[in-house]
């Protein structure tokens, strides 16, 4: 029985927003290249674009022979366990596609692998040729969609040119930034940084992290989820991690900020207790609370070398990173390339969403801040 190996993949620019596939179909026995597929499939999110590649790479093997056994290998972890039957698929939109994809061959003669993204360099490369020609044929055409609109308006912003026409950047790295739920400590505005008692979420903190779940669940567009090593964090992200199927890698560069021997006070107790060194801190990013904390410029530091880090290691991907406030805050203000004093001047509640995408020329785009609409 002849043996066929498909590579695909998918990918959206905006996440949702101007999507496309590429599949290859490959010989096992020689390494040849027996098929491609590629195509622009307009706005759809990564993950609807990964699962028309699956069924397009599908389709193109059972054409070559319909009797043939069929290994698949995809960079998208979320499409291979549901495809595997180990995970469960919820979003309304992967259904009718993970049908179609199973409709194709008996499913006793397809396997599925993951494989990293830098092996699947050819399914890729055709998915992202097929967003750049769908892209220039979309931008001749005076019907757009909101969503493609959208996307240029952010590479507009990001990196303005003459004639307000950037060249395409390709798929952003795009953070969503996950504040942890309430702590014992949050509604009483107590500092809770990485120096202290490490609380858990409380009753209300769990309400809250599993509506957050449950609302990017909805949107099926994250791909790879890290998270502060704090507890608080690390609870946060199993929540998501559950309702969307993936694993979370712990990353310290994404810890809060240490506040010293400020940890577990409210702000009224620090100004009584170290009223010059508060006055201090508020002047001066470079100044750390009391005891030996991290100041706000250490913290910054740290995190643009987070940042830099995770733009290399998750260009064109979604990836939630569930943290603290003042790393979120940070991210924002750099972002914006705001002063440091812009920290002082956001509100960033619990469990809330932000998000920043970030551009091959370095540019960024802030596209939400602090969004708490699934708590209400």
């Amino acid at each position: 029985m002849r043996e066929f190996i498909v590579e695909a993949d998918g990918g959206s620019r905006g996440n949702p927003g101007p999507a496309g596939y590429g599949s290859v179909v490959i010989d096992a026995a020689t390494g040849e290249t027996l098929a491609e597929a590629a195509e622009y499939i307009g706005v759809a999110t990564n993950n609807v674009a990964e699962y028309r590649g699956l069924v397009a790479g599908l389709r193109a093997a059972h054409e070559l022979d319909p009797e043939a056994r069929v290994h698949v290998r995809m960079d998208s972890k979320l499409v291979v366990e549901q495809m595997s039957g180990r995970w469960k698929i919820k979003h309304p939109d992967m259904k009718p596609l993970a049908a179609e994809a199973g409709a194709v061959f008996p499913v006793d003669r397809v396997t599925y692998e993951w494989i990293p993204r830098e092996r699947n360099k050819r399914a890729d490369s055709l998915a992202n040729r097929a967003m750049d020609d769908g892209g220039a044929a979309a931008s001749r055409s005076r019907a757009r969609t909101t969503a493609e609109a959208d996307v240029r308006a952010a590479g507009n912003v990001a990196a303005p040119s003459p004639g307000w026409a950037p060249p395409d950047m390709g798929a952003p790295a795009t953070f969503v930034l996950l504040r942890h739920g309430e702590t014992p400590l949050t509604p009483q505005k107590r500092f809770s940084g990485s120096g202290g008692t490490d609380p858990a979420l409380s009753p209300v903190g769990e309400d809250q992290v599993a509506r957050a779940a449950a609302a990017l669940a909805a949107r099926g567009t994250i791909q790879h989820i890290l998270a502060s090593p704090l507890t608080r964090t690390r609870q946060t992200a199993a929540a998501a991690a559950d309702l969307l199927g993936l694993d979370v890698t712990i990353e310290e560069g994404l810890r809060e900020t240490d506040f010293g021997a400020w940890e577990g006070l409210t702000f009224g107790e620090v100004r009584e207790r170290y009223p010059d060194d508060l006055t201090a801190w508020l002047g001066d990013p470079e100044v750390p609370p009391t005891g030996g904390g991290e100041s706000f410029a250490a913290t910054a530091t740290r995190i643009a070398a987070t940042r830099d880090k995770l733009i290399a290691a998750y260009a064109g991907r979604t990836v939630l990173l569930v943290t603290h406030v003042t790393p979120i805050k940070t991210f924002v203000q750099l972002a914006l390339g705001a002063p440091p004093e812009a920290l002082f001047r956001m509100e960033l509640s619990a469990a809330s969403l932000s998000t920043v995408a970030y551009y091959a020329d370095g540019n960024a785009s802030v596209r939400l801040f602090n969004d708490t609409s699934h708590l209400r």
